[in-house]
């Protein structure tokens, strides 16, 4: 567990800027911070671990239905609102890092038609922590996760946020870090 702490500090943020400053760890779901600053925040939650347990918390104990509104905010892999640069800052640069910005016309074609077949199984997106991942892992776990019952995809849907949200925190952290 890092005990680096994360700046700004979230233990000592008012709401809003608690919100303003965390609030798209989670993508497009400022919820999850406006939940976690609600139940209350302490020293512990200021470190990248403990702010991500924290806001996990918040998604774990939420309706199913919820849980599906959090997924269907992540955009598609490689899908349109990456060539209409419509992304957010942090999904930009996760999916550029993996080199989905960098896909062949024959893999941008199979990434659309995965995310097709993909929404129309389950009715939400693709979800995969990218980061680690070249493109070619990435269209290779789509083709398993189609296998899914819907069910376990939800929950592997929901893993995969926790795990980009835990990532997102870290890296806020390596860049506040001025000792790398």
């Amino acid at each position: 567990m890092s005990s680096t702490l994360l700046s700004p500090r979230p233990s000592q943020l008012d709401r809003e800027a608690f919100v303003a400053a965390y609030g798209e760890i989670y993508e497009h779901s400022a919820w999850v911070a406006e939940q976690c600053w609600e139940r209350g925040l302490d020293t512990d939650h200021d470190t990248p671990a403990g702010l991500a347990a924290a806001m996990r918390e918040r998604v774990d104990a939420a309706s199913a239905d919820t849980q599906l509104t959090l997924i269907r905010a992540h955009p598609d892999l490689a899908g349109k609102a990456a060539v209409a640069d419509d992304l957010t800052a942090d999904s930009r640069s996760e999916q550029a890092g993996a080199g989905l910005d960098q896909c062949t016309a024959a893999e941008f074609a199979r990434f659309e038609r995965l995310n097709a077949e993909y929404r129309e199984r389950f009715g939400f997106p693709f979800v995969i922590a990218v980061r680690g991942l070249d493109r070619h892992d990435i269209l290779t776990a789509f083709e398993t996760r189609l296998d899914h019952t819907p069910e376990d995809e939800r929950r592997t849907a929901i893993e995969q946020i926790h795990r980009i949200a835990r990532l997102r925190l870290e890296q806020r952290e390596r860049a506040d870090d001025p000792h790398p």
